[in-house]
Parts: C-alpha cells; structure tokens; sequence
C-alpha cells in the first residue's frame, strides 16, 4: 500500500520532479497526492498537472498571520489523508505548531552538509567559505532553521576554481538521487523519528 505525500514547492520543482518519477515505480512504497505551491506562479504546478497530478495554489491572503496560513494548509493535507510532506523548494517558513502536528513526518532537503551553512544560499557559502566538500542533506524538519534530525547526506567534492553555476548544477543532480533515496526509506519505515531520535529498522 503506497502512502500519499504531499509535496510544497514554490518554484520549478527539479526536486518535486524527482520525487514524483521515483513515486511512479511499482515498488515505491508512496504516492504522490498532492503537489502545493505558495506560489500560484510556481513552474512546477504546471509541471505537476501535466503528470496528472492535483496541484493547488495556496496564496497567502492580506494580513494573513503564518500561523493562519499553515492551518489552511493543513486543511489541504487532512482532506486528502496525508501521511508524510516533502519540501521541496518551498520559500516559506513554517509555523512551530505546524511543525509539531508533523513531527517525524516533515522533510526537507538542503543544499549543504548540514550543521553547515543553513539557511538561504548555502552554495555561495560554502564558495565563499573556501570549503573542498559540499554536499547536500535530507532531514527532518523541526522548529529550528535546517537543524532537524539528519536522514542522510551526498558529498561533493568542489573543483579548483568552480563557478557557483556549475556547482550549483552538479549538486542538483546529487539532491535527486538523495531526496528519494530517503524518502522511500522514511514511507517504509525504515528509519523513524521517535521522541527526538533517529531509530533504523
């Protein structure tokens, strides 16, 4: 029995995309339910629908407290029974309550070796950093900024005077082996978030 995920995006959606080819093979323990995007302009929601696939705009209405706006979100999730949320892209942070509704049921993914470099352009960090190896993790999501309990991690060792571009691009291609990789372990149950702790069946 596949189990439905939902996946929050709010711009191209590479990553949503290969969550979704990973989700069409028969032996993928989930399916993809719901494609949502803060961003009614999103790429990937036409992607999305031209896979078939229920996608939803859910802009943020005037004066909207994020409190506000996660709980209509959850409403989009609780109508179609999902059990598991991969961001993917998605620019907006979410609520602490939100966050715990979901805990151990949250992913995300993020363009460096976490602890390292959190938060928004890791890539030009790590450059700037003057680091030999990068990466990219998947993680659960908790309260914190992309300090969740770490499901796996890529590496990437950085060429001698790479361009942000081509590094950027490189890594993009390492993110779409990851992010399914730990999303078919976490749908399997296969490594579980209880009370705080990583636990691996």
């Amino acid at each position: 029995m596949k189990r439905p995920i939902a996946i929050l995006i709010s711009g191209r959606g590479s990553n949503m995309q290969s969550l979704v080819r990973a989700c069409q093979a028969a032996d993928f323990p989930a399916r993809v339910a719901l494609v949502l995007s803060n961003n009614p302009d999103a790429a990937g929601l036409s992607w999305a629908r031209d896979q078939g696939l229920e996608a939803v705009a859910l802009e943020r209405l005037t004066g909207e407290t994020r409190a506000d706006y996660d709980a209509r979100l959850e409403q989009e999730l609780q109508q179609r029974s999902i059990e598991l949320v991969c961001l993917a892209g998605y620019m907006r942070l979410l609520s602490p309550d939100f966050t715990r509704r979901w805990d151990g049921k949250l992913l995300n993914i993020h363009p460096s070796l976490l602890p390292s470099f959190p938060g928004l352009d890791a890539q030009a960090q790590a450059l700037r950093a003057g680091v030999r190896v990068t990466g990219c993790t998947v993680h659960f999501v908790d309260q914190g900024l992309d300090t969740g309990p770490i499901i796996d991690q890529g590496a990437l060792h950085i060429e001698a005077g790479e361009s942000l571009e081509s590094m950027s691009a490189r890594l993009l291609e390492l993110e779409h082996q990851l992010y399914p990789k730990c999303l078919k372990q976490v749908a399997a149950q296969q490594v579980q978030l209880i009370d705080g702790k990583l636990i691996w069946r």
